[in-house]
């Protein structure tokens, strides 16, 4: 596998991983507000871990994957 081909399927891990942290984001909304009938607690739970997939984990795999210094 290339390098090229290596860095793009890290980028679009990346990408997967905020548009998953947003998804659960939006749907733990929606359970708050009672848009979704489930528990409140399952609301705030996928809320919470939406914002940890969303915000913290790119990061997390970017520090991962980082290239050696040369």
């Amino acid at each position: 596998m290339s390098d090229e081909n290596l860095a793009r399927r890290r980028f679009m891990a990346i990408q997967a991983m905020r548009w998953a942290g947003a998804a659960l984001v939006i749907i733990g909304l929606l359970i708050v507000v009672g848009r979704i009938n489930m528990p409140r607690e399952a609301g705030y739970a996928l809320f919470v871990v939406g914002l940890i997939d969303a915000l913290f984990m790119p990061t997390v795999l970017a520090r991962r994957w980082k290239s050696p210094p040369p």
